[in-house]
């Protein structure tokens, strides 16, 4: 780049933005890239401290920041990602596409931040997000970035592809069973259904059937292959989950003949949570915390579900870290901690 007084630079385009920033009034583009400066601007640009100002020599192999950024933010965007169309300063916004569940390739992301000169900050893995949501931003550091750096980056992107994308919410009809001989006989009123269901609307999952069933093994078992036969996509249970003699629930959930079956979460509330799956159907086995709390672990494995993802034993273990719901009087989830793992 060449080093110009600012007196000297009349007729010049601008090489980059210039920010103007009047504390408490505005802060933005004073000048945009490729402004020819005027006579006019020679005393405002003084008092943004301009004393000199930079123009961009035609070098080989040195790509603008503000292409460069267009070509990073192609890369790092998969299914369901969008962008701004003009970069600002070097930077652009990617967002959700349609709702869904945003998806982030950790280690991808990570690499991608260690090559110089560029850089992706995200929000959380399987956050939910909405239409038109700000998921990460994107830029390149420098006014100018080497060609080979770039390339470098992109490269890196392609083959880790996708590193940001967002999965839509499946349709799901989805089916109940309420365990409990307390409930089953009368002597307390069902309270689950009400949660489960206004859980599953967020998503626009269908809770198309309830049952309330004893504690007994074999008649849970025989239920939920009935589920299965009505063509079910998610087989929702609740009560029954912990280790008392008369929890049978999960028992029952196994004598279904499920195919993998994963006991346990690192989540407070939520420990005694069950994700079995007989082939792709997915049995989710709530423990009473849900009536009790406002978030639990089901809040978040649902959308995960939903998704189509098919979490195991090692995604239940690592809601370990930030798997603690502080139980704020006024919940914000997810825009908190809960469920923010970082993988």
């Amino acid at each position: 780049m060449k080093k110009i007084n600012v007196e000297n630079a009349v007729g010049l385009p601008l090489a980059h933005d210039i920010t103007e920033i009047r504390p408490g009034e505005f802060k933005g583009v004073a000048f945009k890239k490729g402004h020819t400066v005027g006579h006019e601007d020679v005393c405002h640009l003084m008092r943004l401290g301009k004393r000199h100002l930079f123009v961009v020599e035609d070098e080989a192999g040195q790509v603008h920041e503000d292409d460069a950024v267009q070509e990073l933010a192609r890369v790092l965007a998969g299914d369901g990602v969008v962008y701004d169309e003009k970069p600002a300063e070097g930077k652009l916004q990617l967002y959700a596409a349609h709702d869904g569940l945003l998806k982030v390739n950790v280690g991808a992301l990570i690499d991608f931040n260690m090559i110089p000169d560029v850089m992706c900050a995200s929000i959380h893995t399987h956050t939910p997000v909405t239409k038109g949501q700000k998921i990460a931003g994107t830029r390149a550091v420098p006014l100018t970035i080497d060609q080979k750096i770039l390339d470098r980056a992109v490269a890196l992107a392609e083959k880790e592809a996708p590193i940001l994308s967002v999965k839509p919410f499946k349709t799901m009809k989805v089916r109940l069973a309420v365990t409990g001989s307390e409930v089953y006989n009368g002597l307390i009123q069902d309270r689950f259904q009400a949660v489960v269901e206004k859980k599953l609307k967020v998503y626009g999952a269908e809770l198309v059937e309830t049952v309330i069933l004893p504690d007994e093994r074999e008649v849970i078992a025989d239920t939920l292959k009935s589920f299965e036969e009505k063509g079910t996509d998610l087989i929702v249970t609740t009560g029954g989950m912990s280790v008392d003699p008369d929890d049978v629930t999960r028992l029952g959930i196994r004598d279904m003949g499920v195919h993998r079956e994963y006991y346990g979460a690192g989540v407070l509330p939520g420990t005694m949570f069950l994700l079995a799956y007989r082939g792709d159907l997915p049995i989710m086995g709530i423990p009473a915390c849900a009536l009790f709390h406002e978030r639990t672990v089901f809040d978040l494995m649902l959308p995960r579900i939903l998704a189509g993802d098919q979490p195991d034993n090692r995604d239940l273990a690592a809601l370990a870290h930030g798997g603690l719901c502080m139980d704020c009087r006024v919940c914000s989830f997810p825009a908190c901690s809960f469920g923010k793992t970082g993988r």
